[in-house]
């Protein structure tokens, strides 16, 4: 795929609302996602995978839209209130938070997202376990990115 071919799919994808594109073709694929926050990337890898699309007439895939599993009436999910770097702990030395099979408490601290030098504890807004941890550590995050997965008993 050339350059301009690529350049002329970032223009189409540009004025639709769609998030997320790949593309599999002739040993290469392509994956362009677009987040609320930025005007997208692109990103080119040789096929690692088999595509899980249909091909139109055109030669590009076509992509079915997938729908996140539904969420147990006893989890909750702890997100992203803000955008920055998750961190599981106070320091690189110190011990994590809190780990898949934790109990926790309303208002403990569960992660730090560090955003413009600024540490923000994340705290439980329920009390539970853990089930999943759902960033690893230094990763960038979103705001209402999905981060923490809590089991709460049938009160809540």
């Amino acid at each position: 795929m050339t350059n301009e071919e690529i350049k002329a799919l970032l223009n189409l994808l540009q004025s639709t609302n769609v998030t997320l594109f790949e593309l599999e073709q002739e040993g290469v694929r392509i994956k362009i996602q677009k987040s609320p926050l930025s005007g997208g990337e692109v990103l080119r890898l040789p096929a690692a995978r088999p595509s899980t699309g249909e091909f139109s007439d055109t030669g590009f895939a076509v992509l079915s839209p997938q729908t996140p599993p539904a969420p147990k009436a006893n989890t909750r999910t702890i997100t992203a209130p803000i955008v920055g770097t998750f961190y599981r702990s106070p320091s690189p030395e110190a011990a994590t938070y809190v780990e898949i099979g934790s109990t926790v408490q309303k208002g403990q601290i569960l992660c730090i997202i560090e955003a413009m030098k600024l540490m923000n504890e994340i705290e439980s807004e329920f009390d539970g376990t853990v089930k999943a941890i759902l960033m690893e550590n230094g990763q960038s995050v979103e705001y209402g990115m999905p981060l923490i997965e809590i089991e709460i008993g049938p009160e809540a």
